[in-house]
């Protein structure tokens, strides 16, 4: 048996018999974790109010098993303690609200093996929360960003000015979602696509951070290029998020 702590992002919950949750987060040190709150669906709980979805915690959990995440059962949250409310500037708004759900569920899917560290994906995920609370950008554009930056810390990065098969400098004309994005003429592939030279100008603009010209693209660049950074999300999950179909745009 053993305690330990650590901070995370609370990706979902679950009932859990008549008054207690399954508390799904994405923790800096041990990644994806999954664990059981007593007691927090009683009306009277404090507990439970720091445990929903976006809240940043500092949760202590209590494990039953020899190590940290390994033994009967899940481990439970003994205490938790918020670190930055993120919900509060997130669940008053569709926009923000369904931006930042499809963020979750983009969380868990990138860390399906509980107890793994994810660090890079688990601090992409803490600024775009802090983003999207604050409303320093169009909610569509952190989702699309996070999505991006998301895709390259987990090795799927795609190129939105050198060909991605051979690499002739930019830009290139085609986009491939199957072959990783811009592709030359001579290396383009059924099914590839002729964006907007000003679309994947706002794709580059996403995945470097350069929110001066993001800020500054048309709606229609915007629209070409969601769609773009969908496709290519579905293609590396295999699956597409259940959430982002309520997605703005």
């Amino acid at each position: 048996m053993s305690l330990f702590r650590d901070d995370g992002i609370v990706l979902r919950t679950q009932k859990l018999g008549e008054a207690d949750r399954i508390i799904t987060l994405l923790t800096r040190g041990h990644g994806r974790v999954r664990a059981v709150a007593r007691g927090v669906r009683r009306t009277k709980s404090k507990f439970g109010a720091r445990l929903e979805p976006f809240s940043h915690v500092d949760v202590q959990f209590f494990a039953r098993g020899s190590s940290e995440l390994v033994g009967r059962g899940l481990p439970l949250c003994t205490q938790s303690e918020i670190i930055a409310p993120y919900g509060g500037g997130i669940v008053t708004d569709y926009a923000r609200y369904t931006a930042g759900t499809a963020m979750l569920e983009t969380a868990e899917r990138f860390t399906d093996h509980e107890g793994e560290p994810a660090v890079q994906q688990y601090l992409l995920l803490v600024g775009a929360l802090r983003t999207l609370a604050r409303g320093e950008h169009a909610p569509h554009l952190v989702l699309d960003a996070f999505l991006l930056r998301s895709l390259a810390v987990n090795g799927y990065a795609p190129s939105f000015g050198d060909c991605a098969k051979c690499g002739m400098p930019g830009p290139n004309r085609f986009f491939s979602v199957a072959a990783g994005g811009s592709v030359c003429v001579d290396c383009r592939v059924a099914g590839s696509v002729v964006p907007s030279p000003q679309t994947l100008v706002l794709l580059g603009a996403l995945l470097t951070g350069d929110w001066e010209t993001a800020d500054a693209c048309e709606a229609r660049h915007v629209r070409e290029g969601s769609g773009l950074v969908s496709a290519y999300l579905h293609w590396h999950l295999e699956r597409g998020l259940r959430s982002l179909r309520y997605v703005e745009k």
